[in-house]
């Protein structure tokens, strides 16, 4: 957690608190440094001098010291040993013995006696045995070892205990709090937003989300005018919960909370709380609410909260984590125990709230779950219209069309779309950005990278314009199926050929609905029997999405007359660790009877419709050979205007989409009773 003594803290009554420069702590690299820097220059001293040779007593005493090149002869003794160093004259002699370089420092050799050995009486006696020229010169000395105790007991502890400070100063990231370190690791990792923080997403910045924001908004207003509802017996909400798909703006709905709000804001991710010690979780939740406690009244963002809000097991042989669900327990007591939170607002975000603990979801917890679903139309409209804000756009663009085009787009999908296209344009050099660069954008996004050098046979060619003629010309004659609004035998990402659906926004699917799509997802097959007589496997995305939307109509939706009005769909997500399905054998082999029949009625459905326009398939499988990208406007000009359902090439004629009206907020309006 960052330190909270640099933000100035406005207690009503109290002034505000100066900054506290921040004092730099002691580099202990440097000292490192400084070690290594001396151990180097002793390495570079010590290589002026020679390395001295070992010699035996008896090798110096009838060889070196009566050769005359001698110079001085030193011996330790209280080490019991003998130095001896040459005549400058002299060493040239005994290059050879260092490798062919002349020594330019002694000792040049050196020899060990045992403790008996009597130096005076020995070294007098070679003397004198000497002729004048010969004779050297003879030093008894003692060596004393001062650096040894140091050290020993100074140096070499000093050297541990930096050691030990610089092991531990990673640990620091570990732990939040001021000054971190690894007695911290239970400080709250939360980073608090407050007014001199100065963020910049303000409810201006969220695009759509109209229910959802109002709903946040009546949060902020509760801290900020509490009084407006406590008067009439309300209370605070202790927390709200958003979910929805991913990319939908839940975090960015929290990031504009912290900026419209004018009470501190924490923020964290649920993983903060997880960590490799014992206990870490939830002293770092009693911390977390200790720090909102002193700053209440406040509201605590909790990101990505199934890191530690998973449903806790009820077979403890098969406990994930220990450490998780210790933090989970610490944070429902917090959350509403017995100590008081008055003033702390709870928000969290998730995408997977049906693996939740139930306890976590109760009344008193979470008061509200604030659903962020998918954009509509006319919110994508609104997305839009914020993301191409610094976007050069073309003189007369539409950006309805935009919208029209991205149907199950989410709000981050939508951004994406936006930085793409302007990167396209200013790949190919244009001074603004236009229509067919989204339209490129959107491809790239839902379809992968355009892969025009790989090698196809003309045969492989021939049978995939073939296999998305077929699902082009049964989407577009089945009224209930998506109809087609582009189709390309160009290889995008894994696939060979890719076709795009303008699908209806509904809520309800009903089975005719379902059976028609099922019949265009499998007519790639169909074509493929039809015109080589044989299959391929090119239908493996086609058969698996084929067969899970078939097992869902049967197990999910109860849209089978043998199985009946049941649905084994587990929302709650209890049976993820069940080793037995919810039913028997023999409706296990019902089910798997039940789908093999709807694809096949399927599969009759789109043998049927491909056979009756044989003659119009093929022109649309020849048109895609010769051009290899085919628009919706040419199957209209094959097959006619499309017959119920949605036509595309309507829909995105139609007029610009309205500018969608706000929700307005409860209260701002007198109410009227007609009676």
């Amino acid at each position: 957690m960052e330190d909270n003594n640099k933000y100035p803290q406005d207690d009503g009554n109290r002034r505000l608190r100066p900054q506290r420069p921040q004092r730099r702590g002691f580099n202990w690299f440097s000292l490192i440094y400084l070690f290594l820097l001396l151990g180097l220059a002793y390495m570079w001293s010590s290589t002026s001098t020679a390395n001295p040779l070992k010699k035996e007593w008896i090798e110096v005493k009838d060889g070196l010291l009566v050769s005359g090149d001698v110079d001085k002869l030193v011996y330790v003794r209280n080490e019991h040993k003998g130095e001896i160093y040459l005549k400058q004259a002299s060493l040239d002699k005994y290059k050879n013995l260092y490798g062919g370089r002349e020594p330019k420092a002694g000792p040049h050799f050196y020899f060990l006696v045992s403790e008996k050995f009597d130096a005076e009486t020995q070294f007098d006696a070679i003397i004198e045995s000497l002729p004048p020229e010969k004779q050297f010169r003879v030093v008894i000395d003692e060596h004393k070892n001062y650096w040894g105790p140091i050290i020993e007991w100074i140096i070499f502890p000093l050297l541990l205990l930096g050691m030990f400070f610089l092991f531990m100063r990673p640990m620091r990231g570990m732990g939040g709090g001021p000054g971190g370190g690894i007695f911290n690791v239970g400080k709250s990792q939360a980073k608090l937003y407050e007014k001199s923080n100065n963020v910049k997403v303000t409810f201006k910045d969220v695009a759509g989300m109209e229910e959802a924001k109002l709903e946040v908004k009546e949060i902020v207003d509760f801290l900020k005018n509490p009084k407006k509802y406590t008067a009439l017996g309300g209370k605070i909400p202790k927390g709200a919960l958003l979910v929805g798909p991913p990319g939908t703006g839940k975090t960015l709905l929290a990031k504009a909370v912290a900026g419209e709000a004018d009470v501190p804001f924490f923020s964290m991710s649920g993983s903060d709380f997880v960590e490799m010690f014992v206990g870490v979780g939830a002293s770092r939740v009693r911390d977390l609410f200790r720090q909102a406690k002193e700053k209440a009244p406040c509201i605590v963002f909790i990101d990505e909260i199934d890191a530690v809000g998973r449903a806790r097991s009820k077979n403890a042989g098969f406990t994930s984590n220990d450490e998780r669900e210790n933090t989970l327990n610490q944070l429902l007591t917090e959350m509403d125990g017995f100590g008081s939170n008055s003033g702390v607002i709870i928000l969290a975000a998730t995408n997977r709230a049906d693996i939740l603990d139930k306890a976590l979801m109760r009344a008193g917890r979470f008061d509200r779950q604030i659903h962020v679903d998918l954009p509509e139309l006319k919110e994508r409209l609104e997305i839009f219209k914020v993301h191409l804000r610094g976007i050069k756009l073309a003189p007369g663009f539409q950006i309805d069309f935009l919208a029209k085009q991205t149907p199950g787009f989410s709000g981050a999908d939508i951004a994406n779309v936006c930085n793409e296209a302007a990167l396209i344009a200013a790949r190919k050099n244009k001074q603004f950005v236009e229509k067919q660069d989204f339209l490129d954008a959107i491809d790239r996004i839902v379809g992968g990278l355009e892969r025009k050098s790989k090698i196809i046979t003309p045969e492989e060619k021939k049978t995939i314009a073939h296999h998305e003629a077929g699902h082009a010309t049964v989407s577009w004659l089945l009224p209930n199926a998506n109809p087609l609004l582009k189709v390309t035998i160009i290889p995008r990402g894994q696939s060979l050929g890719a076709a795009w659906y303008l699908p209806e926004e509904r809520q309800l699917t009903t089975t005719e609905q379902m059976m028609d799509e099922m019949a265009a997802t499998i007519a790639g097959r169909v074509a493929e029997e039809l015109v080589n007589g044989r299959i391929s496997t090119g239908a493996l995305s086609d058969l698996e999405k084929l067969t899970r939307q078939a097992y869902a109509m049967v197990t999910y939706f109860g849209m089978s007359e043998k199985i009946g009005n049941l649905s084994y769909y587990d929302s709650t997500g209890s049976r993820d660790m069940a080793f037995s399905k919810p039913y028997s054998e023999k409706t296990a082999e019902l089910i798997d009877e039940e789908v093999k029949r709807l694809i096949e009625q399927a599969h009759a459905t789109a043998t049927k419709v491909l056979t009756e326009n044989r003659e119009g398939f093929e022109k649309l499988a020849a048109l895609l050979l010769e051009r290899e990208v085919v628009f919706s406007e040419d199957l209209e000009a094959i097959f006619g205007p499309r017959k119920g359902g949605v036509d595309p090439n309507k829909l995105l004629r139609e007029e610009p989409v309205a500018d969608p009206e706000p929700v307005k907020e409860p209260g701002t309006e007198p109410q009227t009773v007609e009676a």
